[in-house]
Order: structure tokens, then C-alpha cells, then sequence
């Protein structure tokens, strides 16, 4: 069970480590200076800022991240090509698989060494999704780790190690992505099979 005070997460019981390090008691921007960046659902661009300003606004999480923001804008146009050819665009006017890839190129501007990310498929086109996802697995393939909050259970499956089902905020089921997917109880519910 989890309380929050004052902005900052504080666990009931037990603690939260990263890296071997306790953070419970971290405020949220130093859980970012620590590695961990958080690319939240809804995508939360700033509207009337262009491209590159959402981009180079996640590199203001710590001296390092700031020194290193031009190359790592141009590493997330390596990745997402169309925010390079949209990057003096106004965000609001990028469709909706274009503001999520801003969102998480945004996140990837702070060189997390985990990545969360918070329903990257909601309300994508299939086309988008799996550009997304490709994209994913080539961080993480990187080094990256990354903790995927997802409804398209098939899709996060299919790219994930470890898997956990939950239901009313309780883990129903865990284990290997593999295994989940050839789950009964996970197809039936989960997967439309």
C-alpha cells in the first residue's frame, strides 16, 4: 500500500529500491536525476511549444542530460524520423501516433536507464502501434529497461520478458511473457481467444 505525501510516494510497508538504492522517500525530480523517466498516457505535450522545445525540455533533468541534449535529439530523430521533418510544428497540430512518439522521445532526452511508460498504444492506428513497439524493443535492446503499463495485452506480451495481470489494482497472475501468453485464464480474458 502506497501513501502520498507531500508529492512524494512514501510505501506503507517495506521500500522501494532502484538500483539497490531506496527512493521512497525521493521526490519526483530526483527519481529522474536517478535514471527513472515516467512517459505518462495522454501523451501531455505542451500544445503551442514546437517539436523540438517538448523534446528538449526532458533534457532539463540534470547538467548531464543538458550537455548531451543535441545529441540526443538527434538520436531521437534517428528514431522517429517524422519528428525531424515536423520539429518547428506546434505539437497540438501532430496527429495523435506523432504526439505519442514526441512524448516518449521527450522521455528518452532525460537518458533514463528505466522507462516507464503509461498506455503507449491508446488510441493509436495499428501502424502506429507497432512502429512504437519496434521502436521500444530497440531501446531496450540499448540498455534501457522499461516498465509498460498496456491494455493490448497481446502486443505488450509479445515484446515483453515478464508479465503481471492485474485486476482491481491486485496481481491476478505473473510470469514469463511467454507463459502468460499461453495462459488460458490470459487468452480467454485478455487476448480474445
Amino acid at each position: 500500500m502506497l501513501n502520498t505525501i507531500s508529492g512524494i510516494v512514501k510505501a506503507a510497508s517495506g521500500s522501494i529500491l532502484f538500483l539497490g538504492k531506496s527512493i521512497d522517500r525521493l521526490p519526483a525530480y530526483a527519481r529522474v536525476t536517478a535514471g527513472i523517466t515516467h512517459v505518462p498516457e495522454g501523451r501531455m505535450l505542451f500544445p503551442y511549444m514546437t517539436v523540438e522545445e517538448n523534446l528538449i525540455i526532458g533534457a532539463y533533468s540534470s547538467k548531464e542530460c543538458w550537455e548531451k541534449r543535441f545529441e540526443m535529439l538527434e538520436y531521437v530523430y534517428e528514431i522517429f524520423p517524422v519528428l525531424k521533418k515536423y520539429r518547428n510544428k506546434q505539437a497540438r497540430l501532430l496527429s495523435g501516433g506523432e504526439q505519442q512518439m514526441a512524448t516518449i522521445g521527450r522521455g528518452l532526452m532525460a537518458r533514463p536507464k528505466l522507462l516507464m511508460i503509461d498506455e503507449p498504444s491508446l488510441g493509436l492506428a495499428p501502424i502506429v502501434v507497432a512502429e512504437v513497439y519496434k521502436v521500444l524493443d530497440s531501446v531496450h535492446k540499448e540498455g534501457v529497461a522499461i516498465l509498460l503499463s498496456e491494455q493490448n495485452a497481446h502486443m505488450a506480451l509479445s515484446v515483453a520478458e515478464r508479465g503481471y495481470v492485474l485486476e482491481n489494482g491486485k496481481i491476478m497472475l505473473h510470469g514469463s511473457a511467454g507463459d502468460l501468453l499461453k495462459n488460458p485464464k490470459v487468452k480467454k480474458a485478455y487476448l480474445g481467444i
